[in-house]
């Protein structure tokens, strides 16, 4: 698991291998990944936005923003957590991710970015 805290909100992150999938007529390494978002704040927060830079040892790094995580947009009030999973495909068993949520502080109505840290999916197989 890595950890990063950025303004008093600590993300946490876990992986896992899946397994290999054909899509397609390609193969891929399948991952997923469960992120654990803790309000260390005194203020009640929001998940409004995500960045995501996916890097995949065989292409060039994709690039991923959008609204809220997996359909939501959480409400972190504090000392609470939040806690999604998701996952991702990459064309090489080994590869990275990291990025950054953007939180709306409800005291103070103002925006702030989150660090998400640097985490590494790797297929056990390439490891031997």
């Amino acid at each position: 698991m890595v950890t990063k805290v950025t303004k008093g909100i600590k993300i946490s992150v876990e992986t896992k291998f899946e397994g290999s999938i054909y899509r397609e007529h390609q193969l891929f390494q399948a991952f997923s990944y469960t992120i654990t978002i803790e309000n260390l704040s005194k203020d009640t927060i929001q998940l409004l936005n995500r960045f995501w830079e996916i890097r995949d040892a065989l292409k060039l790094p994709e690039y991923v923003e959008g609204e809220g995580v997996i359909g939501k947009k959480p409400v972190i009030p504090p000392q609470q957590k939040h806690s999604y999973s998701s996952g991702c495909l990459l064309s090489s068993p080994i590869g990275s991710m990291n990025g950054y949520y953007e939180m709306l502080n409800f005291s103070t109505g103002k925006t702030f970015k989150v660090s998400i840290p640097n985490f590494k999916l790797s297929a056990p197989f390439i490891l031997n």
